[in-house]
């Protein structure tokens, strides 16, 4: 398989799904000559022409509104927000009208739009464009998110929220638009609500999500050396959510630490952690279920203050190791 960028896998996976599929459509701001914040569209203006790679005005309400409303008309929009930052903008189209219309209609009516919107730190982008606001989204039902952490995952969960019924948030971290990875050339779906183990382990499971995968990976490979062998699950989809799958990786490990760069507060960690205290594995547990996540602040802009805001590889290691060492 050809290696390419997260951003590139995004680009293809837009791009195969305009060309089979004329109801789709790309709008946004700077998303045309310009390729947008990120680069990610750059060069389908050329393809697909201004019909389809639509430029927006500065208006996420305008942008999210519009993609409801023309997915309810027949359309399978996706809408790009700059920066996840901005979605709060537009939180009453998304949460009151495109969340809502399907349950308020019975089904008979659906809203097939995806909002794709960077996230995260590591920038230097500061308070007001650095949020990781996910579990702001999972909280609202009719919506489902979507955040992969590798090229591969990328495309194929974003064909499949294209063609999913629903509004589907795609969560990307900034910082793996130039991550590579093998990625097919052609036509793969990633079913939504399927985690992945990334890697098998015995001694801990440990539940990461987009740049937190590959920083415990990361982690993972270092610890084995000394025998400490962790399994990584990216849920890859934060709702719906693969309870199952961590759920039966912890009664085989006995141990769980969940890492995301969201503030601690209110973060989807808890709600991992509920469902595994609330279920059957529970009595597998030899150590106290633990959560490692980025501190209740705005994320700051200088570079140190920033990274020491949110979880890094050495924060990772030193839970794990703080688990395990608790072994009965």
């Amino acid at each position: 398989m050809p290696e390419i960028t997260y951003a590139d896998a995004l680009r293809a996976a837009m791009s195969e799904e305009m060309r089979r599929d004329e109801r789709v459509f790309l709008f946004g701001q700077d998303i045309g000559r310009y390729g947008g914040a990120f680069g990610v569209s750059f060069g389908m203006l050329d393809e697909f022409g201004a019909e389809r790679i639509k430029e927006t005005p500065i208006s996420e309400a305008a942008i999210v509104g519009a993609a409801a409303g023309a997915a309810m008309a027949g359309m399978r929009p996706i809408a790009e927000i700059m920066f996840m930052d901005f979605i709060l903008l537009a939180m009453e189209q998304l949460v009151n009208q495109a969340a809502k219309v399907r349950f308020m209609f019975g089904g008979k009516a659906s809203v097939p739009m995806v909002i794709r919107m960077p996230a995260g730190s590591g920038t230097g982008a500061a308070a007001q464009h650095s949020q990781s606001l996910e579990s702001l989204l999972i909280h609202i039902p009719g919506i489902k998110v979507v955040n992969p952490s590798t090229p591969y995952d990328a495309k194929g969960l974003l064909l499949s929220a294209i063609r999913d019924p629903n509004p589907v948030c795609f969560i990307e971290h900034k910082l793996l638009y130039k991550t590579k990875g093998e990625v097919p050339d052609g036509e793969y779906t990633i079913p939504l609500g399927e985690a992945e183990i990334k890697r098998e382990g015995r001694d801990i499971t440990v539940v990461a999500a987009n740049i937190m995968v590959l920083k415990t990976m990361a982690v993972a490979e270092k610890l084995s050396a000394e025998g400490i062998e962790v399994e990584v699950i990216d849920p890859r989809t934060l709702r719906p959510l693969d309870v199952e799958t961590i759920i039966k990786s912890v009664r085989k490990t006995g141990r769980l630490l969940v890492v995301h760069e969201a503030c601690k507060t209110g973060g989807w960690a808890g709600e991992v952690i509920a469902s595994v205290a609330s279920s059957p594995a529970f009595d597998y547990l030899d150590a106290p279920l633990r959560r490692l996540a980025g501190r209740d602040i705005p994320i700051p802009y200088n570079r140190n203050l920033e990274r020491a805001a949110v979880p890094q590889e050495e924060d990772i290691e030193a839970e794990i190791r703080a688990i395990v060492d608790k072994r009965t």
